[in-house]
This record gives structure tokens, C-alpha cells and sequence, in this order.
């Protein structure tokens, strides 16, 4: 009858309308639970800090991920491709250190760069290179970008190798400036092979010695690099200085670490320099 049939169909409607409500807050409570860790970060994990170590490479981007006591590898493009494969990976990741300037002068040598310098032994000093001025790495040639550092500086040009790593530094500086869970730091993996063992850094880090001194240094830390794979865009140093920034990211975690200068030095940018 028609009294029967309306009587199925509010049925019918009705647990539709319960399956919809319920559908609705089984999707609320995933997207609950996504905000809740891309907005407040990851939550707290005892026992272990899980940090990833990044350096630069030919693909983009090499990071060392340290979660329990176990060391792994990945590479990306770019520095936000690179954090977002390594959070996926391991949710709880909360310490990133880069090897790149973070915070650039304006008109002077920067604090971090002269204080890194002092921690490395008088034969491999070298490695640590002034960080270009904010008016140098806008500029689009490496001879404009050494007489834009001459001029704010009032004397220190811009190597090639610096000129070279500018991409990097404008795509790091905007990374820390974007939404983002993880606290990032700068790091430098000679000093930090320092810290762990200055004489681990005497020989050239290419050097089979200085692979081999390298290796030894970060075994004595407490970690084991992940086996080097050839043919992913990265070379074996750029591993092992992943390594040793992974090693520094957990000291920041755990407030171990050394902040050269601390506090950290400010420019205009208003980043934090150490």
C-alpha cells in the first residue's frame, strides 16, 4: 500500500541519514587526527628523540634519519620533499639539522661561521666558509654576487663554492620561513666530526683515510651509517656528513648540544644564526 511503501522509504532515509553521520564522523576524526599532528607537531615519544640529519648532494638533498637507535637513508629534490618523506616515514621526527647557512648577514662576517671555524683543527679550517650576504644571493651571476658581498661587507668577496650553494641557502631560508612541525636547525659536519673526535677531520673528507677516520668517529657516537648506494644522487661523504648532522640534530633534542653563538645571533631576516 502507499501508507507501506512511505513507511519503507522514511526508513530507508533514516539509515541513510545514520550511515552519512556516521561516515561523517569517522572522516571528522581522521581529519582530527591529521591536524592535530601537522599543527601542534609530533607528540611526544619517550625513550628515543627521532631526528633526521640533512646534507646537500647532487639530487637535492640527503638525510639520515636516527629513530631507536637504527640510522636510515633517503634522498629528495627538495628540502620540503626530503621532510615529507622522512615524517611519513617516522611521525614522531622533531629535529631536522641542515648543513646550510641559516639566518643571513647583512653587512658582515656572521658569528656562527668564525666560531665554527675556531672548533676545527689549524689544518682544516677550510671547510667553513663565510655565509653569503642577504644582497649577495640575490644577485644572479657569481661576479655580481662577490661585489654585492664586497660592497656590504666593505671587504670579503663571494667564493664560487659559496656562489654555488645559493640555491640551497634561498630554498632552506624559505623553507624556515613556511608552515612546518619540525624544528630546524643549522648544522656543520666537520665541527660536529670535531666534537665527536678532532682528529677524525685531519684527513680530507674524500680521502679514503678521512672516509675511514669518519666512519670510526660516528661508530665511537653511536651509530652506524646506512650503506652507501651508488647511483642515487648522492656521494658517500655526503652520507656521512648526513650522519654527523643526524648525530648533532639529537644533542639539540635532547639539549646536549653546543649553539655557537648562544644566544644565537639575529640580522634582519630575524632568523636565528648559530
Amino acid at each position: 500500500t502507499v501508507d507501506e511503501l512511505s513507511a519503507a522509504a522514511k526508513w530507508a532515509f533514516d539509515a541513510l541519514g545514520r550511515a552519512i553521520l556516521a561516515a561523517d564522523g569517522a572522516v571528522a576524526d581522521v581529519l582530527s587526527r591529521v591536524e592535530d599532528l601537522t599543527a601542534t607537531g609530533p607528540r611526544p615519544r619517550p625513550g628515543d628523540a627521532v631526528v633526521l640529519g640533512v646534507d646537500g648532494c647532487r639530487a637535492g638533498w640527503v638525510g639520515v634519519v636516527l629513530d631507536g637507535g637504527s640510522a636510515s637513508a633517503l634522498v629528495g629534490a627538495t628540502i620540503g620533499d626530503l621532510v615529507t618523506a622522512a615524517r611519513l616515514a617516522h611521525p614522531y621526527l622533531g629535529t631536522v639539522g641542515i648543513d646550510i647557512p641559516i639566518g643571513l648577514p647583512d653587512d658582515a662576517p656572521r658569528s656562527p661561521d668564525l666560531l665554527a671555524r675556531q672548533r676545527l683543527p689549524a689544518a682544516r679550517k677550510s671547510p667553513v666558509f663565510p655565509a653569503p650576504t642577504r644582497a649577495a644571493c640575490a644577485a644572479t651571476s657569481h661576479e655580481e654576487a662577490s661585489a654585492a658581498n664586497r660592497a656590504a661587507t666593505g671587504r670579503v668577496g663571494l667564493s664560487v663554492q659559496a656562489f654555488g650553494l645559493v640555491p640551497k641557502i634561498l630554498e632552506v631560508d624559505a623553507y624556515v620561513r613556511s608552515p612546518r612541525t619540525c624544528r630546524i636547525v643549522e648544522v656543520h659536519p666537520e665541527v660536529s666530526f670535531a666534537a665527536i673526535d678532532p682528529d677524525s677531520v685531519i684527513p680530507a673528507k674524500r680521502s679514503t683515510a678521512g672516509h675511514a677516520s669518519r666512519v670510526a668517529a660516528l661508530r665511537t657516537a653511536g651509530i652506524e651509517p646506512p650503506p652507501y648506494v651508488r647511483g642515487q644522487g648522492y656521494g658517500a661523504d655526503d652520507l656521512l656528513d648526513a650522519c654527523a648532522a643526524a648525530w648533532t640534530a639529537a644533542r639539540v633534542a635532547t639539549g646536549a648540544a653546543d649553539s655557537l653563538p648562544d644566544p644565537p645571533e639575529t640580522f634582519s631576516d630575524g632568523l636565528p644564526a648559530a
